[in-house]
């Protein structure tokens, strides 16, 4: 089996995690959280979103949390931006990137931004010439790039052509979201096919949902398909408020235990990252989804490996 060296986790549990959270979480512990995670190794933090508050309470401050945090060098800052004013916002905050989306799926589109496909590609064209007018990175989400509560299953062609159109508007990088969790190895082999006769592995990152426990298998074909960029969340947070029946985003954790198995480098320290886990579990009330937290309960410490 041939795998790469190193590979890069992109951590957006701060976000991606806590937007769906009912319990709220105050500001100074996101910042912590924040604070926390920037000391795991981590390269890559997704710290809030600049969605209207109307749609996602949790993180309506998202300029308060991005002034307050420590930021430490070599960390990339990112944020959900959907739209001019939300720009505005994240800039007037210093994010680092700027972090646009939309579905593959028109009926997920139109559920979650309330507008067609074709409606959104100028809205986000705004956006990212805006965030590049200030030498800002741009990352485009495609969410739904496998299946869609309201659709069933998505042909790769339909997420090519979302792509196509990302990457011609200036977006950095493109990460490929299962986001109800309903896609297995076979499906995300076609999906990458399609992809990669177009675009190298560097243009992508994949963002796998664990709703049916297929999030782990599924990283493991991208890894063999040259994948080095994965999104994941501190203790497996997350889901999708329009996505029903969507459960959290693979834990950071359990992928960093994977990959740390398998030789291959992350720059990432578990020890650090149980402990930022530790502490998000604690604020919510509740235990969080990751395999490794869950050994750390039955043993009692964060202190087991």
């Amino acid at each position: 089996m041939h795998l790469p060296k190193h590979v890069t986790l992109k951590e957006v549990g701060p976000r991606d995690g806590l937007q769906n959270e009912k319990i709220h979480i105050a500001t100074a512990d996101k910042i912590q959280l924040v604070n926390l995670l920037s000391q795991t190794g981590l390269n890559y933090i997704e710290v809030t979103s600049f969605v209207h508050p109307k749609w996602i309470p949790q993180l309506a401050d998202a300029v308060e949390v991005l002034q307050a945090i420590k930021r430490e060098k070599d960390i990339t800052y990112a944020a959900l931006v959907p739209n001019m004013r939300g720009l505005e916002r994240a800039l007037q905050a210093n994010v680092d990137e700027v972090n646009v989306f939309m579905s593959a799926s028109e009926s997920h589109n139109q559920n979650n931004i309330n507008k067609t496909i074709a409606e959104t590609f100028p809205i986000l064209q705004e956006v990212v010439t805006g965030a590049k007018s200030e030498n800002k990175n741009v990352r485009g989400y495609i969410s739904t790039v496998i299946g869609c509560p309201y659709e069933g299953y998505i042909q790769p062609e339909k997420v090519l052509r979302v792509t196509d159109k990302l990457l011609e508007m200036g977006v950095d990088e493109i990460s490929l979201g299962d986001t109800i969790g309903v896609g297995v190895p076979t499906q995300v082999e076609s999906l990458l096919e399609e992809l990669l006769k177009r675009y190298p592995t560097e243009k992508f990152a994949m963002h796998f949902h664990d709703t049916r426990g297929t999030a782990l298998a599924n990283i493991m074909k991208s890894l063999e398909m040259g994948m080095t960029k994965f999104d994941s969340a501190l203790g497996g947070l997350g889901g999708c408020p329009y996505a029903k029946g969507a459960s959290g985003n693979v834990a950071t954790e359990d992928l960093l235990y994977l990959l740390d198995g398998m030789g291959i480098e992350t720059g990432i320290d578990m020890k650090s990252l149980l402990e930022a886990a530790h502490f998000i579990e604690q604020k919510l009330g509740k235990t969080v989804a990751s395999k490794q937290m869950a050994i750390v309960r039955n043993e009692g410490s964060a202190n087991v490996l």
